[in-house]
């Protein structure tokens, strides 16, 4: 207990030091002594390279940079309402943020993976989990927008997903937080035994990526943290870490610090997939929410889900693993050729390297340590690759680059490391500013990385950028990885608090980006396809006005005969059938947002008017030269009025 304590104290100590360092002359002046500027600059009406999409954190969403210019192109809203499109404000829109607890229209974001085929990124989709909320969204990386969500049942701080098999058979999702299962009323010091933790295999249909929960794992009460595919000769496997083998419940920096390995569950869900297609696993009762946004309707619809199937570990025999791994592991990494699985313990120096064909060997012969729950433990020796010595403190993530090198953050030394995969040779370090969380490597959760750029995201910016008060953007650092030695080349401040990030070639999504909704496919239910077809209609309360834009007037521009205590949609088409051409709305005292239409796209907003009088709404997207123009007025009159509705069509 004393000696954990004592490293601790020393960890810490080093980090505030660290952390508290002024290296503006070592990170500037050797990037303009290198010439670095002219690798990073993309000049006036050229594109970047690569796209990376940098998990939002506790923003919610995913933000869209180019590689390598560091210019940050867009938002995706995921998790979070987004006033600046009207993301979970509109009515089409705020469905896809229903969940079990009600309307949560916020989430915390840390895990983007691109889906791959055969192991190589095919650009259709990203995914990325909700932390707090358990929750895995699909983003289309031709719309850029939120396709699907599904919320993940039995399940507590959604932390090591959303990882995908190599050919998006499934996105994983293992809870950070053991929880009971199901949730009851029990005592948190019975916590240990009593607890689960589940691990969620959510199959990915191929034609339309459409969700579907498979199969939920009961496993120990432990925390799984992080995971990764195996590829290659592992295909078939999933990788866990695990802490708090300990079981404890309280003052985990201390009592989840005590043995000397946790594990990594190896998982062969190939068997488990098999166990369940032959009618294995037990139905259980849940609810949870599966919300899908049809890009025909452009609406989204939320379906509440009455079951899970759960498979318990001790039923399928050999399918599951416990590889022990020092000391409470975070990062948990395959190599491009499914043969080295890295565990990455934040209270060691060393890197653990394990190998898939020992891990397989000893399988076979039944070289087990004992085993825990009923889940046999092999021998460390037996499934031991080798170990980085790298001289590092508290190493965290690694990624690779396709040409046999790897390469590893350390947070407290902050500090990326690059070793050779086989010789476990460190060749190169590089500091980072400051306190280094995940790396990415466009690709590097592949088969098929492509190892030029190497993003570190880290968690302290003291001193990079002008101060903004007391809390201060997270910073991204670009380094060059082409050559032997890393370069660092430039910082880039990020939204939110980034964790892992995704990065693909641009050729790979470019060509494919949609540019417009066409007007003669939409198909929403309360689309105003035509100018003439622009009408109010009422419905006890409720008023329903259908209306087009194009530059620069609404159709139609002049409303009468609403009353106060109505319940007024407008249901606005944009007809326009040019790239980047969107229309905004808003009108006073509309308490939700405005709403950003795309060019054949249907939205529609909700006003409930609390006063009598005449109020504008307009455009707040500006759309041409005569942007201010484009603008019209509701007329309200008293709840007791018997005003009838009337409007105009450009009279």
């Amino acid at each position: 207990m004393k000696k954990v304590n004592y490293v601790a104290v020393i960890l810490m100590g080093f980090a505030m030091f660290l952390t508290g360092c002024n290296n503006k002359d070592s990170g500037t002046s050797g990037a303009l002594s290198s010439g670095a500027a002219e690798k990073v600059y993309v000049a006036p009406g050229e594109q970047d390279e690569f796209y990376a999409f940098l998990s939002g954190g506790y923003s919610g969403n995913i933000t869209v940079y180019g590689l390598p210019s560091g210019r940050m192109f867009k938002e995706i809203p995921v998790f979070s309402q987004f006033p600046t499109s009207g993301y979970g404000y509109s009515e089409e829109t705020k469905p896809m943020l229903n969940t079990s607890f009600g309307f949560i229209p916020w989430d915390d974001a840390h895990h983007p993976d691109i889906s791959q085929t055969n192991g190589e990124l095919d650009g259709r989709w990203i995914f990325i989990n909700g932390n707090n909320t358990p929750r895995i969204a699909r983003i289309s990386l031709t719309t850029f927008e939120t396709e699907e969500i599904m919320e993940v049942p039995n399940s507590a701080g959604n932390h090591s997903s959303s990882f995908i098999t190599e050919n998006t058979e499934y996105v994983v999702a293992g809870t950070r937080f053991s929880v009971p299962v199901p949730q009851r009323d029990m005592p948190i010091n019975e916590y240990k035994g009593n607890f689960k933790g589940a691990l969620s295999f959510i199959s990915v249909a191929p034609e339309n990526g459409r969700l579907n929960m498979e199969f939920q794992i009961l496993m120990p009460g432990f925390d799984y943290d992080l995971s990764h595919p195996g590829r290659g000769k592992s295909h078939g496997w999933f990788f866990f870490t695990t802490y708090n083998t300990e079981e404890a419940n309280s003052l985990l920096e201390v009592n989840a610090s005590q043995n000397d390995k946790d594990f990594i569950a190896a998982i062969n869900w190939k068997k488990i997939e098999e166990y369940v297609k032959n009618g294995g696993g037990t139905k259980m009762a849940a609810n949870y929410a599966h919300n899908v946004y049809d890009e025909e309707t452009h609406t989204g619809t939320s379906t509440m889900l009455k079951e899970v199937l759960t498979v318990n570990p001790t039923d399928v025999p050999g399918a599951i693993f416990f590889l022990p791994t020092p000391k409470s592991p975070h990062g948990c990494d395959v190599d491009p050729t499914g043969q080295y699985i890295i565990g990455n313990g934040k209270l060691s120096a060393d890197l653990t390297v394990h190998s898939f064909d020992k891990m397989i060997a000893a399988i076979e012969g039944e070289k087990f340590d004992g085993e825990a729950y009923g889940i046999p433990i092999l021998k460390f020796e037996d499934v031991l690759a080798g170990t980085v010595k790298s001289g590092g403190l508290g190493p965290l993530h690694t990624e690779f680059d396709g040409q046999g090198n790897a390469y590893t953050t350390f947070f407290i030394s902050s500090e990326v490391v690059k070793w050779k995969l086989g010789t476990w040779e460190v060749i190169d370090r590089k500091p980072t500013f400051y306190s280094v969380g995940h790396l990415m490597i466009p690709g590097g959760n592949s088969r098929k990385p492509f190892g030029k750029y190497v993003v570190a995201m880290n968690k302290i910016t003291k001193d990079r950028y002008l101060p903004t008060g007391p809390e201060m953007e997270h910073s991204a650092q670009l380094y060059d990885i082409s050559g032997e030695k890393m370069e660092l080349l430039s910082d880039f401040p990020t939204h939110g608090e980034p964790h892992y990030a995704a990065g693909c070639p641009a050729e790979l999504l470019a060509p494919k980006s949609q540019k417009i909704y066409r007007l003669d496919e939409n198909k929403h239910p309360y689309a105003t396809l035509t100018p003439d077809k622009a009408r109010v209609e009422r419905d006890g309360n409720e008023v329903h006005i259908y209306m087009s834009t194009i530059r620069s007037h609404f159709t139609p521009d002049n409303i009468e005969g609403v009353k106060v205590g109505d319940k007024v949609y407008f249901h606005i088409t944009n007809h326009e059938q040019d790239f980047d051409v969107p229309h905004g709305f808003s009108i006073i005292g509309q308490n939700t947002s405005e709403l950003l239409v795309m060019p054949g796209q249907t939205k529609t907003s909700v006003w409930e008017p609390k006063k009598v009088g005449v109020w504008p709404f307009y455009c707040t997207d500006f759309c041409s030269a005569l942007h201010q123009e484009m603008q019209g007025y509701v007329r309200v009159s008293p709840a007791s009025s018997n005003i009838e509705l009337s409007w105009s069509l450009g009279d």
